[in-house]
């Protein structure tokens, strides 16, 4: 593990993205509460929150980290047929939290693709990145033809 002790602490952001692509008909019934597992979209932003307090625990080599705050976002998009599944990550410290942003966005996935398996097992998994980073000492980072 690298060793961040003679680091000073910086504010430092990350932000992810990804989706899940799905029929339309599944997307539907996510929106309209008619998935027989429950409430998707509350279900994978919990479990994105989680994962992200986790990521030191699931990834080797991964410091711990204290966040100060954790966001996961999940938007129906209806032409696309897909979920868009967002995180944002903050904290005050000496290494970058893209892992955790990245992580909250993977399992947030995961579980919305486990909610809904049962009806749709065509879904697709797609786009995880890392869309945008800040602080420390190689700066900000925006990946090219991203809105932030």
């Amino acid at each position: 593990m690298v060793d961040v002790g003679g680091k000073p602490p910086t504010t430092r952001e990350a932000v992810a993205r990804g989706k899940v692509k799905m029929k339309p008909a599944t997307l539907e019934m996510i929106t309209q509460g008619k998935m027989p597992k429950g409430d998707v979209l509350t279900a994978a932003q919990v479990a994105g929150i989680m994962a992200a307090k986790k990521t030191w625990d699931l990834i080797p080599l991964c410091h711990v980290l204290n966040l100060n705050g954790v966001e996961v976002n999940l938007i129906p998009d209806f032409e696309d047929s897909s979920v868009q599944v967002q995180s944002t990550v903050r904290l005050e410290g000496k290494t970058g939290c893209e892992m955790e942003a990245l992580t909250a966005v993977s399992v947030a996935c995961l579980a919305l693709y486990d909610m809904c398996k049962a009806v749709d097992k065509s879904m697709v998994i797609t786009d995880i990145r890392l869309v945008k980073k800040s602080g420390g000492k190689s700066g900000t980072y925006l990946r090219e033809g991203e809105e932030e």
